[in-house]
């Protein structure tokens, strides 16, 4: 069943997080009119559920911690359960603009959500903060309506194909995600680095996004120096534990995007985990003072550590916090709050700094991580740190673009061995 809840949010404002441009004091106006609505577009149901949950988690951390006042304005939350599903995504959309008319949509989770929403963002001049990663809403179809702070689909992909390299001179790899839109994108751009830096991909494996048994998928990866994996939701923990189960953990080092080795899964896992490489634009060991504040509620508010997605959310959170400061008397216009987002710079984050590119995506650090057992848990630590990272890496912008968006056949597999 689709599930929708209305929070309406009291409070009084607190003091204001960092943020890099000056706060402009909202007008009389602002401050006593209606609330400012925002709309969280989550998935709370199926195997993407785990971060959808922590979607919602992350939001109202952070509206909690400023006593759900932004701005000088009260804040109402509307959450809608979009069921992970593309016409899921478009009805809760719909709903949320023309129904609760809010200001702002947080989400959706999926690359295949967004895809399904960015011309209805675009046709009803709504503002959307998205953590979902499909490339091309801030590529080739750049949709000034969206930002993104968090990552594309392929923006870690290619540091973990720059690391394996570099770092660890592997040079034959097998690649294993879900066969949808996000899945199809991180290995498109894992591979383009690999390759392009000397390496082969010589196997591709496209489990669907519901797979009860990983292991007919594990049996073909054959004779590879390491395994690149872009699994989502609670994929990862069934694909880790199959793998090790069948004796390859111990022999082929396991590497992946974001959301295979997602900080909010770590409680899932076991010692299958040990060892696994990935990389992220957020770590929960990272120490900036509000990655503390979120770290520290998350655990006793939901006993549970916060990984991307309640960080993405989080961060949205000043996203929408600093461009009402940037906005001013003119923030429920759709169109001059877009604009606003587009000009956030944030000095402290959970992430850290960023800034959003002229396309609307986040350009800051990317860490490569390494899952270790400390004082009896599993924690991700940061064993590298590439900073100011790009949502076209170190590619000329005006030829990144020229090429085909990544997706499950570009770039073309050259090297593929049965």
């Amino acid at each position: 069943m689709t599930i929708q809840r209305r929070t309406v949010l009291k409070g009084m404002a607190a003091a204001g997080a960092s943020l890099g441009v000056s706060a402009k004091i909202a007008s009389p106006a602002l401050a006593q009119g209606a609330p400012f609505k925002i709309g969280l577009m989550t998935v709370k149901t199926g195997p993407l559920a785990q971060g959808g949950i922590q979607m919602e988690q992350g939001l109202l951390t952070f509206l909690k911690e400023k006593n759900n006042t932004l701005g000088g304005r009260k804040v109402e939350l509307v959450v809608a359960d979009t069921g992970g599903n593309p016409a899921g995504a478009k009805t809760k959309a719909q709903e949320l603009v023309e129904r609760d008319k809010v200001n702002v949509i947080l989400g959706p989770l999926a690359a295949f959500e967004l895809l399904a929403i960015t011309d209805y963002i675009l046709q009803t001049k709504t503002p959307l903060i998205a953590v979902a990663a499909a490339e091309d809403v801030t590529q080739r179809k750049a949709n000034p309506y969206i930002i993104r702070p968090t990552t594309t689909s392929a923006q870690c992909c290619h540091v973990m194909a720059d690391y394996a390299l570099k770092e660890l001179k592997l040079k034959r790899a097998a690649t294993i995600s879900e066969d949808f839109a996000f899945g199809h994108e991180q290995m498109a751009g894992f591979q383009r680095v690999f390759e392009e830096g000397g390496g082969k991909v010589v196997k591709k494996l496209w489990p669907p996004l519901v797979t009860p048994d990983y292991t007919p998928f594990i049996a073909q990866i054959g004779n590879v120096d390491m395994v690149f994996s872009g699994f989502a939701g609670s994929n990862p923990v069934k694909f880790m534990r199959a793998y090790a189960d069948l004796g390859l953990a111990a022999k082929t080092p396991l590497m992946g995007g974001w959301t295979f080795m997602d900080d909010a899964l770590l409680k899932s896992l076991g010692d299958e985990a040990l060892g696994v490489l990935s990389g992220s634009s957020y770590s929960s060991a990272f120490e900036s003072e509000s990655n503390k504040r979120l770290v520290a509620a998350m655990a006793k508010d939901y006993n549970s550590l916060p990984g991307g997605y309640a960080s993405g959310m989080y961060i949205g959170g000043m996203c929408v916090e600093s461009a009402l400061a940037i906005a001013g008397d003119k923030s429920t216009d759709g169109t001059a709050f877009a604009e606003a987002l587009h000009k956030i710079k944030l000095e402290e984050s959970p992430r850290g700094a960023f800034t959003i590119d002229a396309r609307g995506n986040a350009v800051g650090a990317v860490f490569v991580r390494k899952c270790e057992k400390k004082n009896g848990q599993l924690v991700n630590t940061v064993v590298k740190t590439y900073p100011n990272v790009s949502q076209f890496w170190t590619y000329p912008e005006d030829e990144f673009l020229k090429n085909p968006v990544y997706s499950r056949d570009y770039p073309p597999a050259k090297n593929l061995e049965n």
